[in-house]
């Protein structure tokens, strides 16, 4: 089975606040914009993704992931991320209305298609089925197969909000590419232990980045 994932873009300007101890405003767009390329790169780069759909307002980000093959659904509703999520799952099943449609984050920096496609092959299995980020509070992709609506509780708890919606969580090992977004300092390193792809890795070279026992 073949996937559109739906990712979900706020203007670069605005992404990533949680960031700014690691990132001043100067750089933090930079990096939400190199975590946006490596996470659709190697979406597109997965055999289990057939396309990608960006939902995004930002005109440099939506020309860049463009470039790299993403469709491009400007942010009409403009009223948050669920919002985002649903009209962008909506827009892509006027289309292809068979489509099985997976929402997956944007901050995934670390990203692995062979990992992303054992994720997919996994929800397959099910109606519904999301999977729980690294810190296990949050979600990082939400999968519905043809005929179900996708239902996106993404934010605060997420996880338990997408497991009390009836979505199946999807307990997977070694799939930690997939699991590790990118919110804070601590994030970032732990994507950058995991090995981030070659924009992110630009971009954040140098970069002060606080851990356990302060800036490293």
């Amino acid at each position: 089975m073949q996937w559109t994932l739906v990712i979900p873009l706020k203007p670069l300007e605005r992404a990533k606040s949680r960031l700014s101890d690691t990132a001043g405003d100067g750089l933090r767009p930079g990096l939400a914009l190199a975590f946006a390329q490596d996470t659709v790169a190697a979406a597109l780069a997965s055999r289990a993704v057939g396309d990608v759909a960006v939902v995004t307002d930002d005109p440099l980000a939506g020309r860049e992931l463009s470039a790299l093959g993403a469709r491009i659904v400007p942010d009409e509703p403009r009223g948050g991320l669920n919002a985002a999520l649903a009209y962008g799952a909506a827009t892509v099943r006027a289309a292809q209305p068979r489509s099985a449609v997976a929402a997956l984050n944007a901050d995934l920096p670390a990203l692995r298609p062979l990992e992303l496609a054992r994720v997919l092959d996994a929800a397959a299995e099910f109606p519904r089925a999301f999977l729980p980020d690294a810190a296990a509070i949050g979600t990082t992709l939400l999968a519905v197969r043809e005929g179900q609506e996708l239902r996106p509780a993404f934010g605060t708890d997420s996880r338990a909000r997408h497991r009390a919606s009836g979505a199946v969580e999807l307990a997977l090992p070694g799939v930690d590419s997939v699991r590790q977004d990118v919110d804070t300092g601590e994030d970032l390193r732990a994507a950058l232990a995991l090995g981030v792809g070659p924009r992110t890795a630009a971009v954040s070279a140098g970069l002060l980045i606080p851990g356990p026992q302060g800036l490293r």
